[in-house]
């Protein structure tokens, strides 16, 4: 039984609405539903009535849920309570990055933050569109590098970085050879799927969320290059990616849509000086880019 699992039965339990409960933890209604229904195995009972009109309780799922509000309310406790101190005598800052992270502004952060902490360690983690928000919420990470989709509650949300979208062609394509790319040039082609559910992010990724049917279906930006050439598909980008996931058999062109924003978010509860010094070597970026 994960937390995450329970976050959610309560989750559902409030908005009563399998897709609007889903956008609440940024992840997609199949990928919520799923875990319900894992969580409900595991049980051996019903938690929810589903019907085309409506979700309700069930007993069982009402017994759960209580008692569920109470694991997660002594969980949020017990993160309050943590030993301000205890990043810094540890040394150690778990950091999950999306994809391409803060591409070339990164070193400049490394540096800011070694400069106030010189023994601190930096681990990494890779995180998906899926997990990104929910791997700081759950404190899998400490500081998540994620693709900005907007506030989270608990979450301290910085944005940080911005790059012009791009589409990722085979190198064979015709396409290959445009010079800059429109949703009206690419009306005909498949895309590779990407999975998000969250508004915003269909904002961002438009007509590319309509796939063909049978078509892969990724959950980080460092796979989609890899599916382009695999199956000659489009994929939706940013233009970082081009920097490190290039092969030579995709072309990154550059399109005409909005740009991916990349933010940095931290637990908001979480006041450890590690995760302040982070911030604080965040806002120093901003500082110095305004300056620039």
């Amino acid at each position: 039984m994960h937390i995450e699992s329970l976050r959610y039965i309560v989750t559902l339990a409030d908005e009563l609405h399998f897709a609007q409960a889903a956008q609440r933890h940024f992840v997609s209604a199949g990928y919520f539903g799923r875990r319900v229904q894992k969580l409900e195995h595991a049980l051996g009972d019903r938690l929810f009535d589903r019907t085309s009109r409506r979700v309700e309780l069930t007993p069982a799922g009402l017994r759960i849920v209580t008692h569920a509000r109470t694991v997660l309310c002594a969980l949020d406790e017990l993160w309050a309570s943590t030993d301000p101190t205890l990043g810094s005598r540890s040394g150690l800052l778990r950091i999950g990055v999306l994809g391409f992270g803060i591409a070339e502004r990164w070193p400049q952060l490394r540096d800011t933050l070694a400069a106030a902490m010189p023994n601190l360690k930096l681990v990494h983690e890779e995180l998906d569109w899926l997990s990104q928000y929910e791997a700081v919420r759950q404190g899998d990470v400490d500081v998540g590098i994620v693709h900005d989709l907007g506030e989270l509650e608990g979450l301290v949300s910085q944005r940080v970085y911005t790059t012009p979208s791009v589409a990722v062609v085979p190198a064979s394509s015709l396409l290959a050879d445009a010079d800059l790319l429109s949703w009206d040039d690419v009306a005909d082609c498949g895309w590779v799927g990407l999975s998000s559910a969250h508004p915003r992010f269909k904002e961002w990724a438009g007509p590319a969320l309509q796939v063909p049917r049978n078509a892969p279906t990724v959950r980080t930006p460092t796979a989609i290059a890899s599916a382009v050439a695999t199956t000659g598909l489009l994929g939706l980008q940013g233009a970082a990616a081009s920097h490190y996931f290039a092969r030579p058999d995709v072309l990154f062109v550059p399109f005409d849509t909005k740009p991916v924003e990349v933010a940095v978010v931290t637990r908001q509860s979480d006041s450890r000086p590690v995760v302040q010094a982070f911030r604080q070597a965040v806002e120093s970026l901003d500082r110095d880019l305004a300056g620039a």
